[in-house]
This record gives C-alpha cells, structure tokens and sequence, in this order.
C-alpha cells in the first residue's frame, strides 16, 4: 500500500499471491544453506583443517556468504555477491598481512577495520564498509583462539567464496525454474 505521501507503507499483512514465491524461496535458501554448511563442513575441511570448531567455523561463515547474496532478483544478487567479494579480498590483504607480521590483538583488530573503511571510502565502495569491517573482526577474532592464526583468512576466504557461488547458483536456479514458467521477476 502507498500513504498520501507517496511512500510505502509497511505493514504486516497477509498476502496470498506471494504464498507460492515465498514457499519456494524459502525452500531455496533452506537447501542452499544445507548444501552450503555440508560442503564447507566436510567439503573444504577435508582439504585443510585446523580443527572441529574451526570446520563449524567455517561452514557458519560459508552459510552466512549464500544467505548475503541470496536475493531472488538475480540483478540484485549479482550486485550482493560483487560487494561481498570486494570486501572480503580487502578484509583477507589487511587481516593476512597483519596476522603475517604481528599476533591477534584487539587494538590491531580495530586498526584493520578503521584502515578498510578509509580504503574503501577513497576508492569509491562505502557501501562495502560495514562488510569488510564484520569480516575483519571475525578474522581477527577466530584467529586469536587458532593454532596458526595467518590460515584464517585464508580459510574464511574459501568459505566465503564458497557460500557465495553457492547463494548466486541458487538464485540463478530460481530464475530459471520461474523462466521456464513465465513468471520471471526482478531481471
């Protein structure tokens, strides 16, 4: 609904149209999620792993990268996905080269974050600031308690890619399935 003012009402209503869209997305990030953790946890873990927690970890992470880009308009997925990825390259350059040179601690931590925010805001990706700043302190953090803190951004680079290409092949199967029926949105 739109208020005299033009502007969008939110409200918590009831909207059968949207009941098979929503059954079906839902369905999707359910599914897209399982296979991510599945395949970060036992996937990826079985190539390197530093620990039990670290694999959970790891497929935490990998998961909440599929639920980020997981949009269900595939222009604003793509646009998710670019933005996660940007962030975390910048995230893993700051939080390897620290953790190459000094061991964790917090003050290090949130220089990394403020370093990233001014990096990203001269060249232009404000909107990447948040990101890169939530993926910096679960670097540094995980790192702090690992038994070789310079492998975590290497390993939570891997689960995030994972996720991502994970939560775009999703979003990418919903467009085809609504495609093939005729009812494609957000192009």
């Amino acid at each position: 609904m739109t208020s005299a003012d033009g502007k969008r009402e939110r409200r918590l209503t009831f909207q059968a149209a949207e009941l098979r869209p929503a059954l079906l997305e839902g369905f999707v990030l359910a599914v897209a999620s399982l296979v991510t953790y599945l395949l970060a946890a036992y996937g990826l873990a079985s190539i390197h792993s530093l620990s039990e927690e670290d694999d959970l970890v790891g497929a935490l992470w990998a998961v909440v990268a599929t639920l980020f880009v997981c949009r269900f308009a595939y222009r604003e997925s793509i646009n998710a996905a670019d933005s996660r990825t940007i962030a975390t390259l910048l995230s893993f350059v700051l939080c390897m080269t620290y953790l190459l040179v000094l061991p964790f601690s917090a003050v290090g931590m949130a220089v990394l974050v403020g370093l990233g925010a001014v990096i990203l805001k001269v060249f232009g990706h404000e909107q990447e600031i948040v990101t890169a700043g939530i993926t910096t302190a679960v670097i540094m953090v995980i790192a702090a308690a690992s038994p070789n803190p310079w492998e975590e951004p290497i390993l939570r680079l891997a689960d995030t890619l994972l996720g991502i290409a994970v939560g775009v092949a999703a979003v990418w199967l919903v467009r085809t399935l609504r495609r093939s029926r005729g009812t494609a949105a957000g192009e």
